[in-house]
C-alpha cells in the first residue's frame, strides 16, 4: 500500500469531534474505507515482513484480529463514549491472539502515530514473573542490555514506570532497580500523523519495530515466553 489514504484522518477527525452512533452510523462508508480496509492493507503487507525482525511473530488483517474494533468497552468505564478515536493495529507472539502478549503496535489518530513494542501492562502473575528475571543475575543484566541496545538506536521512550515505591521483596543491583518500578514494559516512538500517509510507512514501522525488538525479544525469552 502506498501510505494511509486521506479517508482515514477523515474518519479519525471525524469520530473524535462526533463520537456518537448517529455520525458513525451516517459515516460508515468512510469508516470502510478509511479505517477497515486500510487496515486490512497494511497488516497484510507489513505481518509477513515483520517474521524477518520476529519469526514467531502473529497477524490477521481483519477486525478483532490485528486490527482493533472500533468500539469500547464501556461496561466498566467512566467514559461512556461508544467509539475508539484512533486506529489501533496489533502483531503478537504465542498461539493466542491477545494484548496481553508481546508484540509490536502501530496506534494512528488524526494528528499523531505512535508506534510501540513489548506488553502495555503485566497481569499480577506475569508482573512477578517480571520482577523475579529483574533480580536474576542473568536476565537481569539481559534486560539492561536489551534496553541500551534499543536506546543506542534512536530516541525511544521506555514505559511503564508506573509505581513511585519499591515493590516489598525485591531488591537488586542499582543499574536495573528502576524497573522495578514498572508495571509493563514498553520502547516507543510518536510520530507526526503525515508519517503515516507517506509511501515508505510500512517501511518506517518496520525500521523502528527491528530497533525496539530486543524489548519483545527480552519479554518472550524471560517472562511471557
Amino acid at each position: 500500500m502506498s501510505g494511509f489514504p486521506k479517508q482515514t484522518f477523515e474518519f479519525l477527525a471525524g469520530i473524535a469531534a462526533h463520537n456518537e452512533k448517529a455520525w458513525f452510523d451516517a459515516n460508515r462508508p468512510l469508516y470502510e474505507a478509511g479505517y477497515v480496509e486500510p487496515g486490512k492493507a497494511f497488516v497484510a503487507e507489513i505481518g509477513p515482513k515483520l517474521k524477518a525482525i520476529s519469526p514467531e511473530v502473529q497477524f490477521d488483517p481483519k477486525v478483532n484480529g490485528s486490527i482493533s474494533r472500533i468500539n469500547r468497552d464501556i461496561r466498566f468505564s467512566k467514559d461512556k463514549r461508544p467509539y475508539k478515536q484512533h486506529l489501533a493495529l496489533w502483531f503478537w507472539h504465542g498461539d493466542k491472539r491477545g494484548w496481553d502478549r508481546p508484540g509490536f503496535y502501530v496506534h494512528i489518530e488524526a494528528e499523531r502515530v505512535f508506534l510501540g513494542t513489548g506488553m502495555y501492562g503485566f497481569d499480577k502473575e506475569t508482573l512477578d514473573s517480571f520482577r523475579q528475571s529483574i533480580i536474576h543475575p542473568r536476565s537481569g543484566k539481559a534486560l539492561v542490555a536489551a534496553v541500551a541496545a534499543v536506546k543506542a538506536k534512536g530516541d525511544y521512550a521506555i514505559g511503564e514506570k508506573t509505581r513511585k515505591l519499591m515493590p516489598r521483596g525485591f531488591e537488586t543491583d542499582p543499574d536495573r532497580a528502576e524497573f522495578l518500578l514498572y508495571e509493563g514494559l514498553t520502547a516507543g516512538i510518536e510520530l507526526p500523523a503525515s508519517a503515516a500517509a507517506k509511501p515508505d510507512f510500512a517501511e518506517v514501522c518496520l525500521e523502528h519495530f527491528a530497533n525496539t525488538a530486543p524489548i519483545t525479544q527480552w519479554l518472550i525469552a524471560e517472562v511471557a515466553g
